[in-house]
């Protein structure tokens, strides 16, 4: 979803609703997710390989193998890779169904190491986010 990959490690059916486990690959270059706020879903962040930037609530800071960020529902943030090379991130929302939101706007990929090719398709985003609790800033 906008040239990273997501990859679902644990979904809320395995959870009973409570949590999802997921997997990002950041691409080395690109913006990152736009600044946005969950209104349902707690999140929380581990580095596990990469060096990013994160901004919460406008403040900024870098994030390498091992940083944790724990962003409460209702918090502005967003985050990009900020290295030469693939960032790995393992996340976690709870409750769990947020994994619906990147089903209906991500685009399946052949190879799990590889962004889709082409320009993302912002507008299906931004017109999906609200039936998500997702509020996108500019």
């Amino acid at each position: 979803m906008l040239g990273d990959l997501y990859r679902f490690v644990v979904a809320r059916e395995q959870t009973n609703g409570a949590f999802a486990v997921f997997e990002t690959t950041a691409t080395p270059g690109l913006p990152g997710p736009p600044p946005h706020i969950h209104h349902r879903e707690d999140e929380a962040m581990y580095v596990l390989e990469g060096e990013l930037e994160l901004s919460v609530e406008g403040s900024t800071s870098r994030a390498g193998p091992g940083a944790f960020v724990s962003i409460p529902r209702g918090t502005l943030h967003t985050w990009r890779n900020v290295g030469n090379a693939p960032a790995r991130i393992l996340g976690m929302m709870t409750p769990g169904g947020f994994e619906d939101f990147f089903e209906e706007v991500g685009e399946p990929v052949e190879d799990p190491y590889r962004p889709p090719a082409g320009p993302p398709d912002v507008g299906k985003v931004l017109a999906a986010a609200p039936r998500y609790g997702l509020e996108i800033l500019s």
